[in-house]
């Protein structure tokens, strides 16, 4: 019912948002009658407040069109490589028309960032993706809204997240022979998750995982989002915050954590910054600096856009990750698309670079736990794991911003360079997996000259 009221409600101030923005316009305009009365720059900032306070955030887009390396510009091309009913993996393909660029482009590692399933949408990874794109072919999970996704496509489980990044991560060594994963935030645990199983079963796993602000281990430094999943029951959350999708969208009938109800949360952590940060916006507007203005709308039109999760997989995250930590219990079984069960073993990836990145001043994701992943990696040799904390950094700051260009990205980006295979020469980890690979089908006596003599075997007969 709560959903209900909300559509109803946005649906009430839809047109006085509309009204806001014009009437805005119609002060601020010099050319306006309206615009000539000594308080019309206040009146113009007032209704272009409210506006942006009423209206409705749609999914923004990514916009890169371009980026600049070493002087050349470089042109961008966004588009999907592969779709699931709930995420599409998202390429951006860079083109140039200089030979030496475009040969140095060729030559880059390729990464996929899995992008968090917690409220926003993948478009607040836009800096992050920017910036990776200088020295990498950069591919992005795109988590779709759950209220657009049609009953008839099923539920969504955390399980069926480890596999969507196991599929992308085949497809791209398929593609490309390898591949590096960055996970930021909330998929750090999936991610880990899904190199894991790949390793317990024998498949080839990416070259290195960046993992950035994850609750790998949500009982390190608590914080106020890992004290809230505590001391509420499982029974709590599916009561109060999980409701059905209205009438009108694809997903009718579903049942989904609403975005509206994360945003609400979202603002409850800080109120008073985002109260200062719209008084400051309308105090910008009327001393004209239109630079700071517009730095204003483009956070919020990022922060204010949020989509609804499957009540499925929101669920099962909170139990599994924050109030039971299967993973750093090693009590995590993952239900494969057969219907078994597999136990999910990080101590079996030993293949994979493992850095993680950690804000000084995270309030999301304390201190210690993304950098519990290497106390769960045991098998990874000593000299491919690093951690690194980024001094000054709150949460955003770790693959947003200044920081994140500065300092952080430096650090991703010779990990990754370090964990490339040599030029002209065979990949060590590939070598390896292939001779473990050979001894296992030994073991079973399940080798081509075996194979070969049974079939020689059975034609006799």
């Amino acid at each position: 019912m709560l959903y209900h009221l909300y559509e109803a409600q946005r649906a009430l101030m839809e047109p006085f948002s509309d009204f806001a923005s014009v009437a805005a316009k119609l002060f601020a305009n010099p050319s306006s009658p309206l615009a000539q009365t000594p308080f019309s720059q206040r009146i113009a900032a007032a209704y272009d407040l409210l506006h942006r306070l009423g209206k409705d955030y749609e999914k923004p887009e990514f916009g890169i069109r371009t980026i600049d390396i070493d002087g050349v510009q470089v042109a961008i091309h966004e588009r999907v490589e592969m779709e699931r009913p709930f995420c599409e993996l998202r390429r951006f393909k860079r083109y140039s028309d200089d030979p030496q660029t475009l040969a140095r482009l060729k030559e880059q590692p390729v990464v996929l960032i899995v992008a968090p399933l917690s409220g926003h949408y993948a478009t607040l990874l836009r800096d992050t993706v920017r910036t990776m794109l200088r020295d990498h072919k950069v591919y992005i999970t795109d988590w779709k809204n759950a209220r657009m996704v049609p009953l008839s496509e099923g539920d969504f489980h955390l399980d069926d997240y480890v596999h969507y990044v196991e599929d992308f991560i085949r497809y791209l060594q398929r593609e490309y022979g390898n591949c590096h994963v960055m996970s930021v935030c909330q998929p750090t645990v999936p991610v880990l998750a899904a190199v894991s199983l790949m390793a317990s079963r024998g498949e080839r796993t990416p070259l290195s995982m960046t993992m950035m602000g994850g609750p790998i281990d949500a009982r390190r430094s608590p914080t106020a989002v890992n004290n809230l999943a505590v001391h509420r029951s499982y029974e709590w959350f599916e009561n109060n915050v999980i409701y059905r999708v209205p009438a009108g969208f694809p997903g009718e009938g579903r049942r989904v954590y609403p975005g509206f109800l994360q945003h609400a949360g979202f603002i409850a952590m800080n109120p008073d910054r985002h109260v200062n940060s719209h008084y400051d916006y309308f105090l910008h507007l009327i001393e004209g600096d239109n630079e700071s203005a517009e730095a204003h709308r483009r956070f919020y039109d990022e922060y204010n856009a949020v989509l609804d999760m499957d009540a499925h997989y929101y669920l099962e995250t909170i139990r599994t990750v924050f109030q039971e930590f299967k993973l750093v219990h090693g009590t995590w079984d993952v239900r494969a698309p057969d219907g078994t069960l597999e136990r999910v073993r990080p101590q079996d990836i030993r293949h994979t670079g493992l850095l993680t990145v950690e804000g000084e001043l995270d309030d999301i994701s304390g201190s210690g736990q993304t950098q519990a992943a290497h106390d769960l990696c045991t098998g990874i040799a000593a000299d491919d794991r690093r951690h690194f904390e980024v001094p000054g950094a709150g949460h955003y700051g770790i693959f947003s911003g200044r920081r994140w260009r500065e300092i952080v990205y430096p650090v991703v980006r010779d990990f990754i360079r370090a964990h490339e295979p040599a030029r002209g020469g065979a990949d060590p980890a590939a070598v390896q997996a292939e001779a473990e690979s050979l001894a296992a089908a030994i073991r079973r006596d399940d080798t081509p000259p075996a194979r070969t003599a049974r079939r020689a075997r059975r034609a006799g007969s």
